[in-house]
This record gives C-alpha cells, structure tokens and sequence, in this order.
C-alpha cells in the first residue's frame, strides 16, 4: 500500500512538474502512468487526471499570476468557450467511439507539432521572452489576434478535455502562440490559468457517475501540486527556444500513443 501510495505520488510529481512547464496540466503523462502501470481503468483514469489538472492550475496558476506573465482578460474571454466545450465532453464521454477520437486527436497532435517546428528556425528566441528577458521576468509587447480562431479552438480543447482527461492545454497553447500572437510562455502562463476551470466543470460530471477513484486521486493530487510548484518556478530559466522543442517532443510523442492506441495497436508507455 505504501510503495503505491509513494508511486502514485511520484507519478504526480513529474506530471505536474512538466505540466505547469508546458501548460498541459500534465494529464498526458497521469492517464497512461494509471491506466497501464497501476491498472486503473480509463474513466476513472481519466477522472482522476481531471482532478490533477486542478491542482496542477491551482499551483502554477498563482505564481504565473504573481509575476505578470498570465494574461488574464485574454484567459477569461477564452474560458467562456472552454468551460462550455468541457460540460459537453464529459456528457459525450462514453457515447462516442472513444477509438475515432483517438486517431484524431492524434492526426491534430501530428499537425501542430509540425506546425510548431516550421516557426521554431524562423523566429529563434523572439517567439517568447530572450534569455535575458526571461531572466528579468520581462514579457514582450503583442497584439491578441483571431479571437474567433481562439474561442473556437477553445471549445474543442474543453471538449477534448472532458473527454480525455488532458486539461485542453495541448491545444489551446499551439493555438494561441501560433494563430493568435502570444508569446509562447504567456500562452503556458494563460493555460495554466484557465485549465482549472475546464477540469472542473467535467470533473463534476465523473465525479456524479461514480469515475473518481478518492484513494488514487489523493496522493496524485498531492504529488502534482507539488511538482507543479516547482515547474512554475523555474520556468523563467527556461530558454524559449528549448520550451518549443520540448513541446514539440512532448506533441510527437503522445500523438505517437494516440495513433496506437486508437488502431487498437500495442502501446508501450515510457
């Protein structure tokens, strides 16, 4: 029971460590590190994952807002698409073929990432904060753009949220540094910000079915929260440049598992 607890708790801390450093919410590595390594089936997996993500937001949320780089009014009109998109996924969840979603949250996962690595040569280190800047906490001037393109993309990140349990980060992320004009750890800082409230309102919704598992959300929980802290912390010393390639690893490789996983393939989780 201890070594469990201690695993679940391990577990939780380099979720919410990566998490708050990429705005994800860390439900990418909770979900596969239950399902397949302590046996815990999907929707409580995805359950659990759902109450992780607001701590994770919880966490890193306040120290990102602490230091200016969360831009609230941005967070809060996007919320409104996210949180509706969120009630929807986990009323669908479990009448949709879960397979099909898979093969395409994996085939968008493939396009970001791709769509990510075209912007990295051409714009260096000025798609965020310089190691200078970064250092003095200091966030470069820019203008919002394609709100429609934001809140869009906003309510299919709630949906995806509800339904997989990954806190919607993964989308609305790419989506605002790519299409909107946010500097990229703005647009980490913003997520970080907004995904709690997107796990909650589906989080809820598991919770009324009977999906959340309390003995194994406990020391998940507390293993995010912690690892979120520090992810949040540190991210300042974070070259920009080496956060894009790291997201991009993180985007090919979980869109590698969605693919498997949809083709009822194999999946080796490592």
């Amino acid at each position: 029971m201890l070594i469990t607890f201690s695993g679940l708790a391990l577990g939780g801390i380099v979720a919410g460590f990566f998490g708050s450093l990429l705005g994800l919410g860390g439900g990418i590595f909770i979900i596969p590190m239950l399902n397949l390594i302590f046996g815990v089936e999907m929707r409580s997996a995805v359950a659990v994952s759902l109450v992780a993500v607001i701590a994770t937001s919880s966490a890193a949320a306040s120290v990102y807002v602490q230091e200016r780089l969360s831009d609230i009014r941005l967070g809060m009109t996007l919320e409104l698409a996210t949180t509706l998109g969120a009630i929807v996924g986990g009323l669908l969840a479990g009448r949709l073929p879960r397979e099909a979603l898979t093969v395409l949250f994996g085939l968008l996962l493939l396009y970001t990432a791709g769509s990510m690595v075209r912007n990295i040569p051409a714009q260096g280190n000025s798609g965020g904060p310089s190691r200078d800047n970064s250092r003095k906490k200091v966030v470069p001037e820019y203008q919002v753009r394609n709100l429609s393109v934001g809140l869009g993309a906003s309510f299919f990140a709630g949906n995806i949220s509800g339904l997989l349990g990954v806190g919607g980060g993964i989308i609305k992320v790419p989506v605002m540094y790519l299409s909107m004009g946010v500097p990229l750890k703005v647009a980490t800082a913003t997520s970080n910000f907004m995904i709690g409230v997107t796990a909650a309102a589906s989080a809820f919704i598991y919770y009324s079915r009977g999906d959340l598992d309390l003995l194994v959300a406990g020391p998940v929980v507390l293993g995010v929260f912690l690892g979120a802290r520090t992810g949040s912390r540190i991210m300042h010393r974070v070259r920009a440049a080496y956060l894009k390639w790291f997201f991009v690893a993180v985007l090919l490789y979980t869109a590698m598992q969605m693919l498997l996983k949809g083709f009822n393939l194999h999946v080796l989780w490592f």
